[in-house]
């Protein structure tokens, strides 16, 4: 037993789900908590402190959407969606991480939301060239739904990062919070493309 225990791999800093189970790392079963979420289908905004997992849950939960079953084998999920005949169904995915840039220049945030925007519409389609942000946002989850019948997810990491990069530009984070206000802003009009949204910060 305490061989094993010393063998065991911990992992400190590990951010990805698809990692932490292929790699054999020690993970604590929280999916029960997972199957809560995804089956009760409404907008989830949670706020946590740093170093609280949530990255790692989020990962989770796009490995869900994603329909990659195999990640979640002897876990307590796959025992509660054994009696679900369309678990594990993979739905359009639309994961936002802003935890990767700074933002603390000008179109910071707008390029950001751009090279996201790009990845997707590689898959699904682009929208016309003088098409904002937001109305290129709107038409992906149309699209997406079109595409696959099946309405989109919406993951977020990290929401308040370009916000707090800013904390000392006044000017900066009243321009950041009104791109992301009208980023979003479709989310609350497009409820037969949506199907989940979980947003952390």
């Amino acid at each position: 037993m305490r061989n094993e225990i010393l063998e065991t791999k911990i992992p400190m800093g590990i951010q990805s789900f698809e990692k932490l189970r292929t790699e054999g790392f020690l993970y604590v079963d929280k999916t029960e908590y997972i199957y809560r979420l995804v089956h009760n289908n409404v907008p989830y905004f949670f706020s946590r402190p740093r170093r609280f997992g949530k990255s790692l849950l989020l990962s989770a939960l796009k490995a869900y959407w994603d329909g990659k079953k195999e990640l979640f084998a002897g876990l307590k999920i796959e025992a509660l969606e054994a009696a679900h005949p369309h678990a594990w169904q993979a739905y359009p995915v639309f994961c936002f991480d802003f935890n990767g840039s700074s933002y603390q220049t000008d179109g910071a945030l707008e390029e950001a939301l751009n090279i996201q925007l790009k990845r997707w519409e590689a898959i699904y389609g682009e929208s016309s060239g003088d098409a904002t942000l937001n109305e290129r946002f709107q038409n992906l989850l149309i699209r997406a739904r079109e595409k696959t019948s099946l309405r989109c997810v919406v993951l977020v990491d990290e929401y308040d990062k370009p916000l707090l990069d800013v904390i000392g530009n006044s000017k900066l984070q009243e321009y950041n919070k009104e791109i992301f206000k009208g980023f979003f802003s479709c989310l609350k009009s497009l409820d037969d493309y949506i199907h989940f949204i979980f947003i952390f910060c």
